[in-house]
């Protein structure tokens, strides 16, 4: 009886795990379906941008910035349209944290200050109305960049 005890417990552990990591894949695709849903309505502005340590919010400055349904990204000043992509994507959750391992992802091909904010960017925090946004570059520079709904 011992030895069945002995042998079921690592079963059980495996199928706990097992739970619990579709729970946080669950999660996870919820959360990245929310953030869809938030960025697609209405319009954007960027009221921070720093890159490398220096602010250069006012690049971007009159743009207001268009998420797509069909993932295509578009700012404009009222002149001058700018076109790109954005996707939002998941790979799982290490943790409990809703935001882990999902990316929103932005790029644009031209111009060069916009080229600059072409990246997979982590996410710090959402509200229906705001998105604070973080990259952390391999050679330990720190970019953010935040959206706010027009």
């Amino acid at each position: 009886m011992k030895r069945l005890f002995l042998l079921l417990i690592p079963i059980a552990l495996f199928t706990l795990n097992s739970c619990h990591e579709d729970d946080r894949q669950a999660t996870a695709i919820q959360e990245t379906t929310l953030i869809n849903n938030t960025i697609m309505q209405g319009t954007w502005h960027v009221t921070k941008y720093i890159d490398h340590g220096d602010i250069k919010t006012d690049d971007f400055a009159g743009y207001n910035f268009t998420f797509g349904a069909s993932n295509e990204l578009t700012a404009t000043n009222g002149t001058v349209d700018v076109t790109g992509n954005w996707t939002v994507t998941s790979s799982g959750s290490d943790d409990n944290s809703p935001n882990d391992n999902i990316d929103f992802n932005i790029l644009f091909t031209e111009p060069p200050h916009f080229e600059d904010i072409s990246d997979d960017w982590d996410i710090i925090s959402r509200t229906a109305t705001k998105l604070e946004m973080i990259d952390v570059g391999g050679s330990g520079d720190t970019d953010y960049i935040t959206f706010e709904k027009n």
